[in-house]
């Protein structure tokens, strides 16, 4: 498949030649004495009193070149195991997010592991979405076991790879002896580690701290699946255009690929990226503007260039509500991204600028995952699917509608989505005027209102429980005072409808 894009063989080659040139001769700022000492015992120079570490282009280049091509991020259960590049964007949740949209009052709160419990029960229904990257945060976990928690609801309640970063390598503990737990032996879990963690993998520009590096050299160290994630603010923590933010970007990757793989050769990596515009009129965080596509498409090339997986956070928003601005933010990035050839994309639930997750718009993303992997999949183009001989036989003015290829196809050719109306105006006024996001949180409902026959089997629990005192329940349960949404009664829409005909 040919992918689009917009450098230049001679500008990719730039920005690379530009990254190591900043790395040799500029450096980077390096918190973590461990990883400071670990760069100076593989070629790089090193200065621990002001905490900066150069590092020679060849250095970066023996390094960087031992990223493998591929990554595999596993689940609970391995027929969700998921490795790429693939033919299909890999697509995930959007994460983290401290508030949530009740669907119940439809007011704005903080975010409870019964929250995540939810979310982690429809992601397992949802096609479109492969990784669970954990939602929420979790207001409610106990002290000293905030990751755990979340983990452990989302474990218990979905199959699919989860994902999401922890604070220290304590909590990576605990969360590591959540999964040995559920694999019912220590060996068990390591023979097949299906827990998958992430970090900040620099703090832009050019810092790498302390904690995150750390619990980045530990994942390696341990051959745990984990990926880190490159966050640069343009125009506050990079230079305000695109290719002086791509090549510091680049730079800082580079540099966690250099100590990841001087921690422990073959470690598997993402070149992933959450890179945002400030908008400069009053310094906004805009995650949901149209460069951040832009730049996706340049960082596919970039990795490509590498042969290593591309992926970022792409169908964000900064709408506050499922509308029309958070549909072509969510939609255009998105898609973007996929004819760019990025490998994975994170895109669903959360909007206003990753601070709330909805339900609605949950489901929303979605459809637009699926409508995106659907233009991955290709044209089709073969002898057999252009059809001249049934073109032939249905002839001039025939129709094609009772034809057998037309009944094999009607599932393949075309992509059918659930949320999307598309009924004539007359027929979805009779119905009641509903939107999308009532459409959508009835599906969500319907999903919630039927038991999870993915959790957790209950002498697992009890064993996790065993080890964890005041662990949050972790169970996905309906919600209380969430009722499908009314969109209005047929006969006074009817009523309506013909009065207005009357009066015309």
């Amino acid at each position: 498949m040919q992918f689009f894009s917009f450098l230049t063989e001679g500008e990719i080659q730039y920005a690379h030649d530009s990254s190591l040139e900043i790395l040799e001769e500029t450096g980077l700022i390096v918190r973590n004495e461990k990883a400071r000492k670990r760069f100076a015992e593989h070629g790089a120079v090193v200065d621990h009193e002001t905490e900066l570490v150069k590092i020679p282009a060849k250095v970066v280049e023996k390094y960087r070149k031992m990223v493998p091509p591929t990554i595999t991020l596993r689940g609970r259960d391995p027929a969700y195991d998921v490795t790429f590049p693939r033919k299909l964007p890999v697509v995930a949740t959007a994460s983290s997010a401290p508030d949530l949209i009740d669907p119940a009052t439809r007011l704005c709160r903080r975010a409870t592991s019964h929250d995540i419990a939810r979310i982690a029960h429809i992601v397992n229904e949802l096609p479109g979405f492969d990784l669970f990257s954990i939602s929420t945060l979790a207001d409610d976990a106990p002290a000293d076991q905030f990751s755990l928690t979340r983990f452990y609801t989302a474990l218990k309640n979905c199959v699919k790879p989860v994902r999401t970063s922890v604070y220290n390598i304590h909590e990576a503990n605990q969360v590591i002896k959540l999964g040995e737990l559920i694999a019912g032996s220590p060996e068990a879990f390591w023979e097949r580690p299906f827990i998958n963690f992430g970090y900040c993998a620099a703090v832009s520009p050019l810092t790498l701290d302390f904690d995150s590096t750390d619990t980045m050299m530990y994942f390696a160290e341990k051959g745990l699946t984990a990926y880190g994630t490159i966050a640069p603010m343009g125009g506050l923590s990079t230079p305000l255009s695109l290719p002086g933010m791509l090549t510091i970007m680049n730079a800082e990757w580079l540099a966690v690929a250099t100590l990841c793989q001087m921690t422990k050769p073959g470690t598997e990596q993402i070149y992933n990226f959450l890179p945002v515009f400030a908008d400069m009129r009053d310094g906004a965080y805009a995650p949901g503007a149209i460069e951040i596509g832009m730049m996706n498409s340049a960082v596919c090339q970039m990795a490509r260039l590498y042969d290593v997986p591309a992926g970022g956070y792409l169908g964000l928003t900064n709408s506050k509500v499922a509308d029309a601005q958070s549909g072509f933010e969510k939609g255009m990035s998105p898609l973007m991204g996929a004819l760019s050839g990025a490998d994975f994309i994170v895109m669903g639930g959360l909007q206003d600028a990753l601070m709330s997750f909805d339900f609605g718009q949950l489901m929303i993303d979605n459809e637009i995952a699926s409508m995106v992997k659907r233009v991955r999949s290709g044209f089709g183009f073969s002898r057999e699917s252009a059809s001249v001989q049934e073109i032939k036989d249905t002839g001039p003015a025939g129709m094609f509608a009772d034809n057998p290829a037309t009944l094999e196809r009607m599932h393949t050719a075309t992509f059918m989505p659930e949320l999307a109306d598309r009924n004539l105006r007359e027929k979805w006024e009779l119905e009641g005027k509903s939107t999308i996001h009532q459409r959508a949180l009835n599906k969500a409902l319907e999903i919630l209102s039927t038991p999870n026959s993915h959790a957790l089997d209950k002498s697992i629990d009890e064993r996790i429980r065993a080890e964890f005192s005041e662990l949050v329940a972790g169970n996905s349960t309906p919600v209380e005072g969430w009722n499908p949404i009314a969109v209005g009664s047929a006969r006074s829409t009817r009523k309506r409808r013909v009065n207005r005909r009357a009066r015309a």
